[in-house]
């Protein structure tokens, strides 16, 4: 057995199976029994996510009316289950994003750099915001960072205005001169989180030989689970059927996709065929992620810049990319905006599931911060002026929620980025092009 009895359990606490480690969820026993578990939750783990939205919107539909969220806009309704821990900021800009284009506005979104123009291999652009994050708070972690993404293949060459594809491709950079790849197949960030991994014959070798993840923990989780309390076995019950109902769906997607193979050769096996059942599986691996302390910091791509996909599912049937080019057409502007209220949905729901998750003496979101945005404002002209972006979460209640927060002259994003870094207990004296941090966003409770 891999875990030790004693009076309390460690924090980074796990369980080992055939080829996977587990991290357990916090649990009343990892707490001395001389500290009340308030003292815990008076300094909980913190977390910082970012959640990437392609290609700007449209910001009448977009932007709230007032200075709360008493009333959302149209492309912001879905939060409203989560308007208390939500915040949006208006005219936030990407200075360094400039002259405007789509490589830009995702290169610039988490590094707030210029990206030198080339279209070889000696790109360049700045440390990211959560790779920062990831080298202060994400070294008591199995994996420092967690890089995500919707889309399977890097694309290679010159993609925008003559920028390399790299600024394209990656979210996350861990030097200026170093992108980070983001993983888009379920199953490998499943087995990243859980498992050894391996190439696919070995993965699909694993498969056979473990039928679940959690079979090959069955003789020690009986055994901790007679070590624990009521309210610890209910709480690990809960997260190891989290656990297997994430990897259930997981191997439906496999067997759907070797029963019904798709004209795409390039789909990975185990993708699910639909892009919100993707997305979904996706925000549930973070989920699990975070709820067992695998990771505190973790990007997420929902689509390159440039991306031509179409959303069917929503009844809309052109590429994204093109429809972002509106031209001021009304019809265009309507279906662009479909597609931004569609990925806000998915976010919601995402972060419903962290206000469910309890934690301590609150939960996964008020332990954590999450960044949802893009590096464009206006997509129609490639402006990085009036950024559409949302706060959420609470990092141990500090966050205020429910506001709108309206600059009155574009402001730096990188002010917000030094101010979540803060929150997380990473203290700069400024970040990229910054010139002071946000006001009104949090409680001056200190960190």
């Amino acid at each position: 057995m891999n875990f030790i009895t004693r009076k309390f359990m460690p924090r980074r606490t796990f369980l080992r199976g055939v080829g996977a480690t587990m991290a357990l969820p916090l649990l009343e026993s990892m707490v001395p029994a001389a500290t009340p578990l308030v003292r815990t939750a008076a300094n909980p783990v913190r977390r910082l996510g970012f959640v990437f939205m392609p290609m700007g919107c449209d910001n009448s539909r977009w932007t709230p009316p007032g200075d709360t969220l008493d009333v959302l806009s149209p492309i912001l309704s879905s939060l409203a289950p989560v308007r208390d821990k939500v915040s949006i900021i208006s005219n936030l800009e990407l200075q360094n994003a400039y002259p405007g284009s789509h490589a830009t506005s995702n290169s610039a979104f988490l590094s707030a750099a210029k990206a030198k123009l080339t279209e070889s291999t000696d790109y360049y652009l700045g440390t990211t915001v959560d790779q920062i994050a990831a080298q202060r708070i994400g070294q008591a972690t199995q994996l420092p960072s967690l890089e995500l993404a919707m889309d399977h293949l890097q694309v290679v060459g010159q993609c925008d205005n003559g920028y390399a594809c790299a600024y394209q491709n990656n979210l996350s950079w861990s030097s200026p001169t170093t992108p980070l790849p983001a993983e888009a197949h379920p199953r490998i960030v499943f087995e990243s989180l859980f498992g050894d991994g391996g190439n696919l014959a070995e993965r699909r070798a694993a498969l056979k030989k473990r039928a679940s993840l959690l079979d090959s923990f069955t003789e020690d989780l009986s055994k901790l689970k007679r070590e624990l309390g009521p309210a610890d076995r209910a709480k690990l019950s809960q997260y190891l059927e989290t656990v297997r109902e994430v990897e259930r769906r997981i191997q439906k997607a496999e067997a759907d996709t070797k029963d019904k193979p798709l004209p795409d050769l390039d789909r990975p096996v185990g993708v699910p065929a639909a892009y919100a059942d993707h997305a979904r599986l996706m925000f549930d691996l973070q989920v699990l992620a975070l709820q067992g302390d695998v990771t505190r910091v973790i990007t997420f791509q929902l689509a390159r810049e440039t991306s031509n996909r179409t959303y069917p599912e929503i009844g809309v049937s052109d590429p994204h990319h093109p429809l972002s080019h509106h031209g001021n057409d009304p019809a265009k502007i309507e279906r662009m905006s479909k597609i931004n209220a569609f990925h806000v949905s998915l976010f919601a729901e995402f972060l419903g599931k962290l206000k469910a998750t309890p934690e301590g003496n609150g939960t996964l979101l008020d332990h954590s911060l999450y960044l949802y945005g893009s590096g464009i404002g206006n997509p129609n002209v490639h402006d990085h002026t009036n950024l559409p972006i949302i706060v959420a979460g609470g990092a141990a209640g500090g966050m205020k929620g429910g506001r709108h927060l309206k600059y009155a002259k574009p402001t730096p994003l990188a002010n917000l980025h030094l101010t979540l870094l803060e929150k997380v207990g990473v203290r700069l004296d400024s970040f990229a092009d910054s010139n002071g941090r946000v006001d009104g966003l949090f409680e001056p409770l200190g960190i």
